[in-house]
């Protein structure tokens, strides 16, 4: 028999080892390529898509569709000013007619944002893995890995609170309780209020730079607007965002009491937004003092949200006033039988609860659904709270989708400078509110 080659041996004992590290046909990849001379794409988006449609979370509570071919869309402000006196009233006989009068429109405009998950594997890393006693794949599994944090974060964007009180801080950074400040993303515009004479200081500038969720500060790449000190007490609140628009951001309003001072935050191209107006959520604070949960507290909100025109059909809020509300209503059931009874929202059904006296599934017959990533409310003495709870129109909430996510992969190690292979998921896409007056937040909640 002719002698094995060194470089045959090789092959054999390490079949399987290398080409999970340059992939299959890797040098014939680089033949056809018309992107790049050296780099390749596969597209395994219909996973992740998949996977953010099973996940119990705002992301699934909340439809989907097309971006189409608009940029924005228009809301109805003001039925003129002489409306409730001249343009409806009755007329006598030989009377003169109503008086003609213009209704007020607002152009909202909105365009899809991106967002994106990226991890990366070393040559070697991968090769000593999948020896004895290895992880195996390590790069199957960090890209699972990656999957997973980009739908922690898509849900994380539409969960994001959008004004907290500061509790130090300086001309560059504002320091919140550290649990919070995952909710300011790097690229966002944020705005500050100042503590001592209440001004609200905003320009242009002042884009989130870094975020610390360690130490809860808030680095801006510029001094804050009118070259101030954030001091305790302060506050910052979002102007724009620079990921996908957050269901706190449709909720708010000008000059809501969120930690005893006035937040405000605004939402896609809307800068003013006059509590009670068509451009402004309906939201219930406690001036940054906690409170517990009652049923009198969510019975407004609901009632808020039917004397605006809407329809409320949905209620999100974290586990612990889920846990109260159950607490709640348990105490007044009159149990002739138990079963187990849930109801549902597209895929998502909730916990189980019990179908005889009041539901704890469901409150007045709408679907309650806790999810952990909904955002906590924070008391003036910077004390974090519980979690907030919305009730919500979901027909006038949707999530536009310009690109579904998509997976792209890179081997080339020259364009990294190094042996690493490199993957990145991203999207386009936002959540658009065709309705923001018909959607309400209680805040200031106990745990």
């Amino acid at each position: 028999m002719p002698e094995t080659s060194l470089a045959d041996y090789l092959a054999q004992a390490q079949q399987g080892l290398l080409s999970s590290v340059f992939g299959p046909d890797y040098f014939q990849k680089q033949t056809y390529l018309t992107t790049g001379a050296t780099t390749f794409n596969q597209t395994f988006g219909n996973k992740v898509w998949d996977a953010l449609n099973n996940q119990k979370v705002l992301w699934n509570l909340l439809r989907k569709v097309p971006w189409g071919p608009r940029a924005g869309w228009v809301l109805r402000t003001d039925r003129g000013t002489t409306a409730t006196t001249n343009r409806f009233r009755p007329v006598t006989e030989t009377g003169a007619l109503p008086t003609i009068d213009v209704s007020a429109y607002q152009g909202v405009f909105t365009l899809p944002k991106i967002t994106a998950a990226s991890f990366g594997v070393p040559v070697r890393t991968q090769f000593i893995n999948q020896l004895e006693g290895g992880m195996g794949d390590i790069m199957a599994i960090e890209l699972e890995a990656a999957e997973r944090d980009y739908l922690k974060g898509v849900n994380g964007c539409l969960t994001a609170g959008s004004a907290y009180i500061a509790s130090a801080g300086d001309t560059n950074t504002a320091t919140v309780p550290a649990s919070v400040a995952a909710h300011f993303k790097i690229g966002d515009l944020i705005g500050i209020r100042d503590a001592t004479d209440a001004s609200y200081n905003e320009g242009t500038t002042q884009l989130v730079s870094a975020v610390n969720t360690s130490t809860g500060d808030v680095d801006v790449a510029a001094v804050f607007a009118g070259a101030i000190n954030c001091d305790d007490g302060d506050m910052i609140y979002i102007l724009e965002r620079a990921g996908m628009t957050s269901i706190d951001d449709i909720v708010m309003a000008d000059g809501v009491a969120v930690g005893g001072a006035g937040a405000n935050v605004n939402v896609y191209n809307l800068t003013t937004r006059t509590s009670g107006g068509a451009l402004a959520g309906l939201s219930s604070y406690n001036s940054g003092a906690g409170r517990d949960l009652t049923l009198s507290l969510l019975d407004a909100r609901i009632r808020a949200v039917r004397a605006a025109g809407g329809t409320p059909n949905l209620i999100v809020t974290g586990y612990d006033q889920y846990e109260r509300l159950n607490q709640l209503l348990q105490s007044q059931q009159r149990f002739v039988e138990y079963s187990d009874y849930q109801v549902g929202v597209g895929d998502e059904r909730t916990l189980p609860g019990t179908q005889t006296g009041l539901q704890v599934a469901t409150y007045r017959g709408i679907p309650v659904f806790p999810d952990p990533d909904i955002s906590t409310s924070v008391a003036s003495d910077d004390t974090v709270l519980g979690s907030k709870l919305y009730v919500l129109d979901t027909n006038h909430l949707e999530i536009a989708v310009a690109m579904t996510p998509q997976y792209v992969e890179n081997r080339n190690f020259f364009d990294a400078n190094a042996l690493v292979v490199r993957g990145l998921f991203f999207s386009l896409m936002d959540l658009r509110a065709t309705r923001l007056d018909v959607q309400s937040v209680l805040g200031d909640l106990n745990e």
